[in-house]
């Protein structure tokens, strides 16, 4: 960690000395998931465990506006249960640049950093619980129009036991009063291994989007609509096989004081064909988008609700089509500690507007 700081300030030495600032943060989450399942494409379980992620480092402002920073932590993944050797440990190591609405990112950079979190048909709640960080780079730009998103993530490195795997996502927004439109498009692929593995796997997806969001013209804190096209094509060039996917997708929030209620519904083709041969290796969304109908309820209730800290209670129906109803039970708790810092800066009136706000979590997409 030493020779981490001492290169923070060789790194930073080019801006002045006085504008040099120690920085901190630390991400706590508590992820319990009971699943109760009864269909084929997952198994029931009960996921329950916390992940902290601590981080440290330096930044600075230059003389034209931007801000940089260099940061180096861990995510730790303890599950309940289980001994400490059973953790997992990730880095976090990150370059950041800000200036007039873009934001650049190289390294293990926190999927948080997201301007809104991914589609669950591309990255799935138990494994973003269980891998946190793009690795790789993360570009954004943001305005009161909307916002623009791209990234790489470098999941897999080719050696002997290891498949060369990554993904390159763009998504967006174009907002117009309470209308907004846009998409997600992604390139994703798996190769062999340097060993005895062979086989390049492609998956391609795209989803055009269009929404409104009138959470500010009723009563109520969030109250959204957005629906949409996803198309996706899949090839395992090895067996010679490829596939064309097509579907509709729609997704309803609302969130009034401690209450929510949050309805996904897709139909349309098997969107993850290789799944069963690949798994997680290829596709990282929610595998019941093998069903040609797929229905999840979300009901849920907030303990705690503020800019630093969001803990909530649900019960999740989910519908297959040719396989009923399966129930899911949920307890989450996310805290961070740079909102924290930010909100005991607020007045008593700006604090209480933070309960309509919150932590970013799978649920709270439309905040």
């Amino acid at each position: 960690m030493r020779k981490f700081l001492l290169i923070c300030v060789l790194v930073l030495g080019v801006g002045s000395a006085d504008a040099q600032k120690f920085l901190y943060d630390v991400d706590f989450v508590m992820n319990f998931d009971n699943r109760e399942i009864n269909h084929p494409y997952e198994p029931s379980r009960t996921l329950f465990g916390v992940r902290l992620s601590p981080v440290i480092g330096l930044g600075f402002n230059d003389s034209i506006g931007g801000t940089h920073r260099l940061m180096a932590g861990i995510s730790y993944v303890q599950p309940f249960g289980a001994k400490w050797r059973d953790c997992t440990v990730t880095p976090t190591v990150y370059y950041q640049f800000a200036a007039k609405g873009f934001h650049l990112n190289f390294g293990f950079v926190p999927y948080d950093f997201m301007t809104e979190a991914l589609p669950d048909y591309f990255r799935s709640d138990s494994l973003a619980f269980a891998y946190p960080n793009i690795q790789g780079v993360l570009f954004q730009y943001g305005s009161k129009w909307g916002y623009i998103d791209l990234l790489c993530d470098w999941r897999g490195m080719m050696s002997a036991d290891t498949r060369e795997a990554f993904r390159i996502i763009a998504g967006g927004k174009f907002r117009y009063n309470w209308l907004y439109a846009g998409g997600y498009a992604q390139l994703n692929h798996l190769s062999h291994n340097a060993g005895t593995i062979l086989g390049v796997c492609d998956d391609i997806v795209i989803n055009p989007l269009v929404g409104v969001s009138l959470g500010h013209l009723t009563p109520l804190d969030s109250l959204a609509l957005q629906a949409g096209y996803v198309g996706s094509f899949q090839r395992d060039r090895r067996a010679e096989k490829q596939w064309f996917a097509h579907g509709f997708h729609a997704d309803f929030y609302l969130s009034w004081r401690f209450i929510g209620l949050r309805n996904e519904l897709y139909v349309g083709d098997n969107q993850m064909p290789l799944y069963a041969g690949y798994g997680t290796l290829l596709n990282q969304g929610d595998p019941r988008y093998q069903a040609r109908i797929f229905n999840r309820t979300d009901i849920f209730f907030f303990l705690i609700r503020r800019s630093f800290v969001t803990a909530y209670a649900g019960w999740n129906l989910l519908y297959l089509d040719g396989y009923g109803l399966s129930h899911q039970q949920q307890v989450v708790c996310r805290f961070s500690l740079e909102p924290l810092l930010q909100y005991t800066k607020l007045t008593k009136q700006e604090r209480l507007a933070t309960r309509k706000s919150g932590v970013k979590l799978r649920t709270l997409t439309y905040r």
